[in-house]
This record gives structure tokens, C-alpha cells and sequence, in this order.
């Protein structure tokens, strides 16, 4: 069983979302250019 730290930092709002913007906005895109080259395999 761990016990609480009294000390536990606080991680900023603004970090948080830097983080998954820089993750989210190319995984975003890659996803995009997926589902385009794909959709040319089925209609031709």
C-alpha cells in the first residue's frame, strides 16, 4: 500500500494541452491521409 505525498506537483492546464496537440495533430493527420488513400482502393 503506498501512502499520499504531501508534496505532489501539479502539472500546468497548458502542458497538458501542448502534449496532445502535439501528438493528436499528426495522428490526426496521418488518420486523414489513411482514410483518403483507402477510399481511392474502393471507388476506383
Amino acid at each position: 500500500m503506498t501512502t499520499p505525498n504531501p508534496e505532489q506537483t501539479h502539472t500546468p492546464v497548458a502542458m497538458i494541452v501542448l502534449a496532445w496537440a502535439l501528438v493528436g495533430i499528426p495522428l490526426l493527420y496521418g488518420l486523414i491521409q489513411t482514410i483518403r488513400a483507402a477510399s481511392t482502393l474502393f471507388t476506383g
